[in-house]
């Protein structure tokens, strides 16, 4: 796509709908997205955070309360395009994650629930709603930790493979139908978020807001793939070339 191409597409693709907005990542580029002039849509399962980031700009943020593992998310999503008159960009990045060295089942499940599920439900759910009005792009927050199966994080890194897997099949397919729908699959290291909890411990820590910035930046580059940050693509790159009976043998956490 040409420069003038893509200055074209940024001007006129101006709604976007954002899930997991209450607080880490979703929070920060939903800001930065403001300040680039979209409309927003913002959704997540606690409205005291959304309204919050509404209050920022009244008229340029609708909010939506939505829980993705509810059978009835992908009509609150709907709701929340309504409110907003349109969609043009899908950013996700709903998700939980947690290590579970003693396989606790509660864990594994719930995060499989939301992760997998859920996640399939609502991309599904914006893929048809594009599919439907003359396209979009989709982007979601998957992880480095579905490059490998991470012992520390069973289901965790289960998932986001799920999830990086998903939207390219899903990239695919809409290049089969000739569908003008595009997919930014954003893949992070550890990120200083709420979801590593209090104090977190991980190598290669990642800043929030630099994260965010650079997860626009993709966004607005069209990228297909983009791992965060230039260590972790060298990390990521690494893990793949290692055999799996060495995998085994490691303690990656």
């Amino acid at each position: 796509m040409s420069y003038l191409c893509k200055a074209y597409n940024l001007i006129i693709m101006k709604k976007a709908i954002i899930i997991g907005a209450s607080s880490g990542l979703g929070y920060e580029v939903a800001r930065l997205l403001l300040e680039q002039g979209w409309t927003l849509g913002v959704a997540a399962r606690r409205l005291e955070k959304l309204e919050q980031l509404r209050d920022t700009a009244p008229e340029k943020v609708q909010t939506q309360v939505i829980d993705v593992t509810s059978d009835d998310a992908p009509a609150h999503l709907q709701e929340l395009i309504d409110k907003v008159g349109g969609m043009d960009l899908l950013f996700y990045a709903s998700g939980v994650g947690n290590q579970n060295m003693e396989l606790e089942p509660d864990i594994e499940l719930k995060t499989v629930n939301t992760n997998g599920l859920g996640f399939a439900r609502m991309i599904g759910a914006a893929y048809r709603y594009m599919a439907a009005h003359g396209g979009g792009h989709i982007t979601a927050i998957s992880s480095i930790a579905g490059t490998k199966g991470l012992g520390a994080a069973p289901s965790y890194s289960a998932t986001k493979a799920f999830q990086g897997t998903y939207l390219q099949a899903l990239e695919q397919q809409a290049n089969m139908r000739g569908l003008n729908i595009r997919f930014t699959d954003l893949r992070p290291g550890f990120v200083a978020t709420p979801l590593l909890g209090d104090n977190p411990k991980y190598p290669m820590l990642l800043d929030t807001k630099k994260v965010a910035r650079e997860i626009v930046r993709a966004i607005n580059k069209g990228k297909h793939v983009h791992v965060i940050d230039w260590r972790w693509r060298i990390a990521t790159a690494m893990w793949r070339r290692i055999p799996r009976w060495i995998w085994r043998r490691l303690k990656v956490k």
